[in-house]
């Protein structure tokens, strides 16, 4: 089975892991997961074709049918916004200077801690990165705008669903800038570096290196109030997208997540947060006072379980997910958890299907048309 046939691009990288550990865990191996397994949060079953409410918090299923959105299609007489992309180096970035895994090779688990993976193989290394720009045809130049930053762009179905959402009025008209990550996958690479290290250094190097160029080069207006600004992403993108609104709250507020990588996978290690981002459900969230993020998380039915070495109980991104709802509902966040049957990780028809009422549930509250928008 072609792999990039079934799973969005994101998915793809992330099947290097599969592809290094197949012998002890082949991803077609994945099991089938039942959303109304004890312990899982308790979840309204939704009527097969149909998408969670986008004016309701909670937990939903839906499926096994996935049915593009219509607002995931372009269409004759919808004003299109305009794409521009460029390219970033890492010689020019103070943030990432670049670092590459070797290939074929991943790591091995410490004969100390079965939590943590040594990696001897990752050394300095350059990159290049492209980061698309999309700016809605509605968008006045110079007006101070919301926007939404994205994880291993570009990210097409995006813009499409932002023509039709912005045109019919259910989100507001906001810059998309969808930045490409610095390569490779898991412990070791720049991409997982980039991702899913528990600091706010990923936000810092967007707030920094990569808005400051989206403004100069395209004539816009980025907001500063946080309630204007968003992130998404896919797997290790979506814990990047938690990550960024979780250690800079005064610069993000609404967070989308396809199978976000709420696990164990950092590197390299950090005794504050020696789990990586499984540490979010199981310390971080429940022992922190209320942040004001606004999140949104999907799961597939067949999402990952251990695809790799370890087996340290910290590599199921179902589990992950259902842990994630639990515990921001125990601590009263605004969130909304959709659990996926005949789905993939970052499965791409879920994605064609959802991502549309995503946004609109997202940007609830937010101004829209005929409101002054906050600086």
């Amino acid at each position: 089975m072609n792999l990039s046939s079934i799973v969005d691009f994101t998915a793809v990288r992330v099947g290097l892991l599969i592809s290094l550990s197949a012998a002890v865990n082949p991803m077609m191996a994945q099991p089938t997961r039942d959303p109304n397994t004890p312990g899982f949060v308790a979840a309204k079953e939704l009527p097969d074709g149909s998408v969670s409410p986008s004016n309701a918090d909670g937990n939903f299923i839906i499926g096994p049918t996935h049915t593009p959105a219509f607002e995931m299609v372009v269409h004759e007489g919808v004003p299109r916004g305009t794409v521009h992309t460029f390219t970033m180096r890492s010689v020019d970035s103070k943030f990432f200077p670049g670092i590459a895994r070797d290939s074929g090779t991943f790591g091995t688990v410490s004969p100390t801690d079965p939590a943590t993976l040594v990696v001897t193989t990752s050394h300095p290394a350059p990159y290049t990165r492209t980061v698309a720009v999309y700016v809605p045809a509605q968008y006045v130049p110079g007006r101070t705008a919301p926007f939404i930053v994205g994880a291993d762009g570009p990210d097409q179905s995006l813009f499409t669903a932002l023509d039709n959402l912005i045109a019919e009025k259910r989100v507001p008209v906001m810059i998309a800038i969808s930045i490409g990550n610095g390569g490779g996958d898991a412990q070791g690479s720049e991409r997982a570096l980039e991702y899913d290290t528990m600091s706010g250094r990923y936000a810092e190097f967007v707030e920094t290196e990569v808005l400051p160029l989206v403004e100069r080069q395209y004539n816009v207006k980025l907001t500063k109030n946080p309630e204007g600004r968003a992130t998404m992403g896919g797997s290790s993108g979506g814990a990047a997208a938690f990550i960024m609104a979780w250690y800079h709250p005064e610069l993000y507020h609404r967070v989308l997540a396809y199978s976000i990588t709420a696990i164990n996978q950092q590197w390299p290690h950090s005794d504050e947060t020696p789990h990586g981002a499984w540490e979010f459900h199981e310390r971080l969230i429940p022992n922190s006072p209320v942040k004001p993020i606004r999140v949104w998380m999907e799961v597939g039915d067949r999402d990952f379980l251990n695809p790799n070495v370890m087996r340290d109980g910290m590599h199921d991104w179902v589990v992950a997910s259902e842990n994630m709802a639990r515990v921001l509902a125990a601590k009263g966040y605004h969130y909304q958890f959709v659990f996926a049957r005949n789905a993939l990780h970052v499965d791409r028809a879920v994605k064609q299907q959802t991502l549309p009422q995503a946004l609109e549930w997202l940007w609830k509250g937010y101004p829209i048309e005929g409101s002054k928008i906050a600086p």
